[in-house]
């Protein structure tokens, strides 16, 4: 089974297409969310890709970093651009997630990528690996719904706004916004409270 979802076969593509942009869309809504840490504060970047542009983001504005991705590619493609962060070639909800804590962790573009079964356990492993006072970030489209990813073809998951908070609420984490960026994508900011 590809962990990848699709991924990985399409990752040459990709990477020509989009994992180089040093800006695109949803950099100025992490950039807002990484200036929330103090500087050093060390982020794991789930689904990281190629690191471009969100790693880059966060490496940017003085973040340590630590990148999982599924794709192998990807994640040759993320050593190549930034050679002193740590990375690994894991899918998420099988990651050790380096066996330790993080003070934040984002998960830009991948949790919809994913089943709903894995989502839903995939949302309470975040909430472990994070400090107390830990961030989590992540994108999905605020309505239940289904579609097929435009670029692999594959089945796409949102759970909805309704489902995503108490799964949130259940693993420990508190809401602390909900809001779009200028493509529509949607967030969740959250924080671990215990």
């Amino acid at each position: 089974m590809d962990k990848s979802n699709g991924y990985d076969s399409i990752a040459r593509t990709f990477i020509e297409v989009r994992g180089q942009a040093v800006d695109g869309i949803g950099t100025s809504s992490v950039r807002k969310w990484a200036q929330t840490f103090a500087k050093g504060s060390t982020v794991l970047d789930l689904g990281c890709g190629t690191g471009m542009p969100i790693s880059n983001v966060l490496l940017d504005e003085g973040l340590t970093v630590y990148g999982i991705d599924a794709s192998a590619t990807m994640i040759e493609a993320f050593k190549e651009n930034f050679p002193d962060s740590s990375a690994a070639c894991e899918a998420a909800e099988e990651s050790t997630f380096f066996n330790r804590q993080f003070d934040g962790i984002i998960a830009w573009g991948l949790l919809f990528l994913l089943s709903a079964e894995v989502q839903k356990a995939l949302i309470p492993k975040v909430a472990k690996a994070l400090q107390i006072r830990g961030k989590f970030l992540f994108t999905a489209p605020s309505v239940v719904a289904e579609w097929e990813d435009t670029l692999t073809g594959r089945r796409s998951v949102s759970l909805g706004a309704k489902a995503y908070r108490e799964i949130l609420t259940s693993s420990g984490l508190s809401l602390i916004d909900e809001f779009e960026d200028e493509r529509n994508n949607h967030y969740y900011h959250a924080v671990k409270k215990y």
